[in-house]
């Protein structure tokens, strides 16, 4: 008889962040015994729709390098404030020896930007922006001065914010609405008898007392004597 063989259904778990690795170094330091050979990885990570964040790590093989530096961009994760696909503003920022300037563009223009700036800005979400890189090419400088600009983005009277869904009116409530409303409609505009001022507040006149008739006095017979 033949063997009846179960495949276990696999479940893909579907991760928070995306991650891009923008570069590993084969990096050697010189000790008493000679040299030790490592790699280091710079990742950057992000959800398209306002995190992103830059890390770096060291290790003996490549996959744990890669494995540090997403341990450590997840620890350096920043808030991106956008506006609709753009930017609200421009920013300048120098970081050691890269220059970066960004600024905000029309919608449908796209990323104009490097490899580097590039990769951190569609993981942060933002689709529409217009950059330039000076000074070093170096990736981890110019990747973590790309995170320095997008964390000093601030909103602006300009920049479009999201309302807040409105509750649904229920009957009950629409119905105490329109009581409340025809009360204070109907209701008659009587001030307040502490609100009056002192003039207004006039004491009540006192009528005079009715004097009543007095009786017309009755004339007294004579009285008869008797003998």
């Amino acid at each position: 008889m033949g063997k009846h063989f179960q495949k276990n259904s696999q479940t893909k778990e579907v991760k928070e962040y995306e991650e891009e690795v923008l570069q590993i170094d084969r990096v050697t330091r010189v000790v008493k015994g000679g040299r030790r050979l490592r790699f280091r990885a710079t990742v950057v990570i992000g959800n398209r729709n306002g995190k992103v964040g830059v890390g770096v790590g060291k290790s003996e093989e490549v996959v744990g390098a890669i494995q540090k530096a997403i341990a450590d961009a997840k620890k350096n994760l920043i808030m991106v404030k956008r506006d609709g696909t753009t930017i609200p503003h421009e920013v300048k920022v120098k970081y050691k020896s890269a220059h970066l300037l960004i600024l905000p563009a029309a919608p449908g223009t796209g990323i104009i930007a490097g490899g580097t700036v590039r990769k951190v800005v569609e993981l942060s979400g933002v689709k529409d922006i217009l950059s330039k890189s000076m000074g070093t090419k170096n990736k981890i400088s110019t990747s973590r001065a790309t995170v320095m600009a997008l964390k000093q983005l601030k909103d602006t009277k300009y920049s479009t914010r999201v309302k807040k869904p409105e509750m649904p009116v229920t009957s009950d409530q629409a119905k105490k609405e329109t009581t409340k409303d025809s009360k204070e409609t109907h209701k008659p505009n009587v001030p307040h008898p502490a609100h009056k001022s002192p003039a207004t507040q006039q004491q009540p006149k006192k009528e005079p007392a009715k004097k009543t008739p007095k009786p017309a006095e009755q004339p007294t017979k004579p009285t008869e004597k008797t003998n």
